[in-house]
Order: structure tokens, then sequence, then C-alpha cells
């Protein structure tokens, strides 16, 4: 059986001259009608649409793309090692996001880690040949050399979270202050007096946040901040049960704990019930994420539900905007735009 348009192996490709005469048009005018020109008319452009289906014609999008100064690809990069990406939900999710939002484009999307120095030396050659359109930079921490070494070559990018309130690039976050202060306020009042906070890294500018949003709700309900209730933690489930031995040693009589993600409420989970605390009559338990680990645990787990996946969507119309609003003479790149997403508190009955 034989498909229309289809060609075998060995057949010569048509040319954009042969659609041309199959059509009864200009070279031009075929080129315009490929590349969605609105300066046609519906007769011609249905023309041109028939004489390619009918010649199974393919565009050479490289070509077109190297004429334009473009690759069609976009750089999803992640400067953390391998197996965090694998264990925490927060990446699959803003993997997902950014995907949906790329199906309807011809854009690539490459997944690059540079978590050691060897990998962010052959990033910054890869970077430096421009042989993508643009960056997406997800989980930067302060002190991180890519977002300058993006700025310096002028390639348009887009990060998950500011560096700091002074950020540079177009970023896109959710409300980690606001998100860490509803935390907290339910907890106060279910009633609990020492709340402890497990941090996330504090050299993420969110996870700052979520202290600042832990502490001033606390101030604001009367409650002096212990800061021997606040521990740092690393995000991951190890870190969650370093901190939550600490915090025990320290506090032993704490009846809450706030945990700056779901992973690390599940590592701080495991100490408490080693300690034979329960959940939540003796401690109440509340993470961050809402990731399918808080639907799973036992008790499920409250959660602040960060809306990653629209961040990634979100993260993709900005740096589609940036590469659009380049200006191809000068080199330089439309305003900076920061997008904060609302958070929302999931309660369930750790809490």
């Amino acid at each position: 059986m034989t498909v229309k348009g289809e060609r075998g192996r060995g057949a010569r490709r048509p040319t954009l001259e042969e659609v041309a005469v199959r059509a009864g048009v200009g070279r031009g005018t075929v080129s315009r009608v490929i590349n969605g020109s609105p300066r046609v008319s519906d007769a011609t452009r249905a023309a041109v649409e028939a004489a390619v289906a009918e010649l199974g014609y393919v565009p050479n999008t490289a070509a077109r793309a190297l004429a334009a100064n473009r690759t069609d690809a976009i750089a999803l990069v992640v400067p953390e090692p391998e197996t965090r990406f694998f264990a925490e939900p927060y990446f699959s999710d803003m993997v997902s996001g950014v995907g949906a939002e790329l199906a309807d484009t011809e854009m690539q999307l490459l997944l690059i880690f540079a978590g050691s120095d060897r990998e962010r030396r052959r990033l910054a050659q890869y970077l430096a040949a421009h042989r993508v359109d643009g960056v997406l930079l997800v989980s930067v921490h302060a002190d991180d050399p890519l977002p300058d070494l993006l700025a310096q070559l002028e390639i348009p990018a887009v990060i998950s979270g500011p560096r700091s309130a002074r950020e540079t690039l177009t970023s896109v976050d959710s409300d980690n202050y606001g998100g860490a202060r509803s935390a907290v306020e339910h907890l106060l009042s279910r009633g609990r007096g020492k709340i402890a906070h497990i941090t996330g890294r504090l050299d993420v500018y969110g996870a700052q946040r979520r202290v600042d949003g832990y502490r001033e709700a606390l101030r604001d309900a009367g409650h002096e901040v212990d800061e021997l209730l606040v521990e740092p933690g690393d995000f991951t489930e190890q870190g969650g049960r370093r901190a939550m031995s600490v915090l025990l040693e320290r506090h032993p009589d704490l009846d809450a704990v706030f945990a700056g993600s779901d992973v690390m409420a599940a590592g701080a989970r495991q100490v408490l019930r080693g300690a034979g605390r329960r959940i939540p009559d003796d401690v109440a338990l509340v993470g961050y994420d809402d990731s399918a680990i808080a639907r799973h645990m036992e008790p499920p787990l409250t959660s602040v539900r960060q809306p990653i996946e629209e961040m990634g969507r979100a993260m993709i119309d900005l740096l589609l905007a940036e590469i659009a609003d380049r200006r191809p003479a000068e080199g330089r790149i439309s305003e900076r735009r920061h997008a904060v997403l609302p958070t929302e508190l999931v309660i369930r009955a750790s809490s």
C-alpha cells in the first residue's frame, strides 16, 4: 500500500521550486506560506498547501534556522547532580510544564546537567558557540556563575526563582514568603506553640523567603522567634533526617515542624517516628511542594502547593517572548520581567 505523499528512502526530495510550479506561484510566495506570513491570500495559501501535500515536500528547517541565525533549540539547564534531579518531584513537574508549553512550537528541548565543575566548563563552551536560542535555568544558587555567563553571551534566559531581590535575569517564582506564612499560621491555629522550621539551602533565595515567612508569621501572632528552632536543610531526605535529629536534641518539647520541602518532611517523619513521636498527636508536620510524596505519606502530609507545572509554562512563555523581542541589529533583549505565582496550603491529616 502506498500513502499519498510518501517517498522511498532513495527518492529525491521535492524542491521549493517544484512546489512553486505545481501551485502556479513564485518561489518567494511558497516561502512566505511555509513561514506563516500573513501577506498571502487565502486562495494562494490553499494552492501552496495543496502542492506541498501532493509532492510530499518537507521544509529544510535546519537551513531556515541557519538563515535566520536560529537553532530552534532551548536548553533546560539544571546545575545539580543527576541524582537529585531524579529524586525530587519538583524537577519532573517542571519538565512536564515546559514540555507541554513547547509542544505546539518547533523548538526542541535539551536537558543539560551542570552539577560538577567539569560539566559547567563543557556547558560554557557549548553556550559560547550559540547552539541554543535560549536557556531555562532551574534550581540556581546565589553564587552560581551561569546566569552571569548567559548575560555576557547575550543569550535570552529565564530563571526559576531569582537569586536575590535584585535579580537581573527574567524570572518565574512562586510566592515562597506567602506559602510559608500560611503554613505557620495554620499550625498556630491548631494550638501549636513550639514550631520548628527545617529550611532549604539558604543560598537559594526561595528558601530564604520561606524563612522570612516563617519568622514574620510567628512575630505577627505575638510569638518570639527562637533561632534554635530553625535548622538548615538541603532539600534532600537525608538533610531532613539530620535537621530533625538536631532539632529534637535542642527542643525535645517541640510540637510542630514546618519543612521547606516534602522530601525533607519525609526524612523528618522517619526521625520523629523513631523517637516515638506520633504525627500529628505529638508533633504536627507540614511540608512544601504538595508533591506525590505528600499524598502518599502516612498520615497524608499537609503541604504548601507550588504551581510547578504552571511555572514551567510561564518560563517558556517569557523565554519565547525574549527570543522574539531580541533586536538582531543591536543584540539587545527586552526589559526583564519577574512573575510570581500564588501558592495554596493543602491541609491533610499530618497537621
